[in-house]
């Protein structure tokens, strides 16, 4: 699993690099095809989360290993693509794979409500180190998770212990609202600066700051040396055994047959040509077979 967004990590030097997330599983990968999916899913709509569930009960802990992809901050401008386009990868020939830790499962939650519902991620819980980057996707992220986590949950839910820094000590400025969880001393402040030893502001950025160019607003993507919308896609097909190759194939013509309109399936069809000559084909003759049926 490849985290879509792109985030900056700055060195102890100061230096900016552009990092995508990697989390590659330690149980293999075995794939459903669409008749064994359906099959399973009229005996248990909920196999995948059973599986998981009783795994952990068995102590078969899932593991993922965690790897970064690492890119100079200087070189994203004059990159082949756009680094920060989501609908791209960064291949590994130009930016390999570094392992920095491994993510483990060992229990089931004890109150689903309480550790599950409740939980409240957001990707602008910054630590020292680690800040956003020009990334689109991103940046709406970063406005959008907390918005609907405090829409969903109320202003204090960083108190729930679910949530809630794991430090012995948490020193801010959250103090009332709805739902408040914290209790502190009647005189405590909630404005800062003040003149009563409340927490202040290190003043250090989390991240190194980055210059900005370019124009706002409705315009053209700036171009790249090779911005190409297909050409990954062709090598992803490319890389694919045959057996993987005609599972795509099926799952695709299964849907884009039953389209009403010929001239919805033929603008369909051309993207898979430009693509990979033998892959627009074989989804064209297979969307074809399924139609004569």
């Amino acid at each position: 699993m490849c985290i879509r967004d792109t985030y900056q990590w700055t060195n102890a030097e100061g230096e900016a690099f552009f990092v995508k997330y990697h989390f590659k599983t330690n149980q293999g990968v075995r794939s459903l095809d669409a008749g064994q999916a359906a099959e399973l899913a009229a005996r248990d709509a909920t196999s995948h989360q059973t599986d998981l569930l009783q795994a952990i009960e068995r102590g078969m802990n899932p593991s993922w290993t965690l790897y970064v992809q690492v890119m100079p901050a200087a070189e994203a401008a004059g990159y082949r693509f756009d680094p920060f386009d989501v609908t791209k990868v960064w291949p590994h020939a130009d930016h390999p794979l570094h392992r920095v830790g491994r993510l483990v499962l060992d229990r089931n939650p004890d109150n689903v409500f309480a550790e599950v519902e409740q939980a409240a991620f957001s990707p602008n819980n910054f630590v020292p180190g680690i800040g956003p980057s020009p990334d689109k996707m991103l940046q709406g992220r970063l406005f959008a998770y907390a918005d609907a986590q405090r829409h969903r949950l109320g202003v204090n839910h960083t108190q729930l212990p679910v949530n809630a820094p794991k430090a012995p000590v948490v020193d801010n400025y959250g103090r009332d609202g709805l739902h408040a969880t914290r209790y502190g001393a009647r005189h405590d402040k909630n404005y800062e600066p003040n003149s009563y030893d409340g927490p202040v502001q290190t003043g250090e950025p989390p991240a190194a700051p980055l210059a900005v160019h370019g124009w706002t607003g409705t315009h053209e993507a700036p171009a790249h040396p090779k911005d190409d919308d297909f050409f990954q896609a062709g090598e992803l097909y490319r890389l694919m055994t045959a057996g993987e190759k005609d599972r795509l194939i099926a799952n695709i013509a299964g849907g884009l047959s039953q389209v009403t309109r010929d001239d919805v399936i033929e603008k369909n069809l051309a993207h898979f040509h430009a693509a990979d000559p033998e892959y627009g084909t074989r989804v064209e003759e297979a969307v074809r077979a399924l139609r004569e049926d």
